[in-house]
């Protein structure tokens, strides 16, 4: 079998769903939250556990799923059991170790699809992988966060802009048009490797990229024409859309120095990338990705725009009091955020159980028209 079955995949998934919990509720802990000591003692590393250890996992996952290949799945297994080991107090040496493991392998599994079909999108999805191994491997250099985030961030964005490139294959894009993404592309993995070196410099390039995209992804995404559709269509739309402005925002904070280690907005700046550009889209796509890698239904309801608003309004809250230096809101804004990650969890499980009760009703249905 070179496959893993749907029903296996489920426990790298909660491997994942672990370091998510783990890291909002170490993100908590650093707005002075009261948190179970475990989750204290991780404070400092809360964005390891949300962007290398869930997203590692989740993004790995599906491109395991995507290939169709039994070793890829030790690329979420490496990442997942990375976070676990991590909120477990394990040394920084063998968490990196794993992390590591994840990455290559998801590159070698990025690396595949580029063979199978050389494109655009392939490649810039092969230079998402490429820039989450960089970014761990940075981190074992140095033994902090702080050069990794760059590359890390650079990780989710290029992955979520190939994939919406991809799209842009059913619309009629010049390729003037093309060749200014793939442009834009090469200034934030540019801006990330300068920052390595001279992280003024290499942090506003890395954020004059992030504005650029935002901008080509407003202008020419296929989302602006679905924002007019109905039902799941346009749910995805706005949440794409919506997600777009907060990377634009990213990009503008970041070019007046916000991404600069121990910057004042620097929490504004990240948080704008993190969940209102990267959780937007995970808002968006889960209807679609969840069930391809776990084999279950998620029906549409009009209900999924509710953790949508509280995600976008608890974020503006965190946004504008991180750069008006109210630090009693940033903390309120901080609590809201991790309700609206609670919400979208409840809102999907709810979901699947619904999904899973119009199965049965047209099981049932269909065995008692059989003569």
């Amino acid at each position: 079998m070179n496959d893993l079955r749907p029903a296996a995949r489920l426990p790298l998934l909660l491997l994942g769903m672990i370091s998510l919990l783990g890291g909002v509720v170490a993100g908590l802990a650093r707005l002075a939250w009261e948190v179970p000591p475990v989750a204290a003692t991780a404070a400092g590393w809360h964005g390891a556990l949300m962007i290398s250890a869930f997203f590692g996992t989740v993004i790995s996952l599906e491109r395991a799923v995507a290939i169709g290949r039994l070793w890829a799945y030790a690329a979420p297994a490496a990442a997942g059991l990375s976070g676990v080991c991590l909120l477990a107090g394990a040394p920084p040496g063998a968490v990196q170790g794993l992390a590591i493991v994840a990455a290559s392998v998801m590159v070698a599994a990025s690396l595949q699809v580029l063979h199978r079909l050389t494109a655009p999108f392939t490649i810039v999805l092969a230079l998402g992988a490429g820039c989450w191994l960089v970014g761990n491997l940075a981190w074992l250099g140095s033994a902090t966060l702080t050069p990794a985030v760059p590359w890390w961030l650079a990780f989710l964005v290029l992955t979520i802009a190939g994939e919406r490139l991809e799209l842009t294959r059913f619309l009629p894009t010049p390729p003037a048009v093309q060749r200014l993404f793939i442009a834009i592309v090469g200034t934030i993995v540019s801006g990330a490797a300068l920052s390595l070196w001279f992280a003024d410099g290499g942090l506003r390039l890395f954020a004059g990229g992030l504005l650029a995209l935002a901008a080509w992804l407003l202008r020419y995404d296929i989302a602006r024409r679905n924002a007019g559709q109905q039902g799941l269509t346009r749910f995805i739309a706005i949440c794409l859309l919506s997600g777009y402005l907060w990377l634009a925002l990213a990009g503008a904070l970041g070019l007046a120095g916000a991404l600069l280690p121990g910057a004042a907005w620097r929490d504004a700046a990240l948080h704008a990338i993190g969940l209102g550009f990267v959780f937007a889209m995970v808002f968006g796509h889960a209807p679609i990705i969840f069930p391809a890698v776990a084999r279950v239904k998620i029906p549409y309801h009009p209900v999924f725009y509710v953790p949508l608003m509280v995600l976008h309004a608890s974020l503006a809250l965190r946004v504008v009091s991180g750069l008006t230096g109210d630090f009693a809101g940033q903390r309120a804004g901080g609590a809201a955020n991790a309700l609206a990650l609670l919400l979208f969890i409840a809102t999907m499980l709810t979901s699947v159980v619904r999904g899973k009760r119009q199965t049965r009703s047209s099981g049932k249905a269909a065995n008692d028209e059989t003569p």
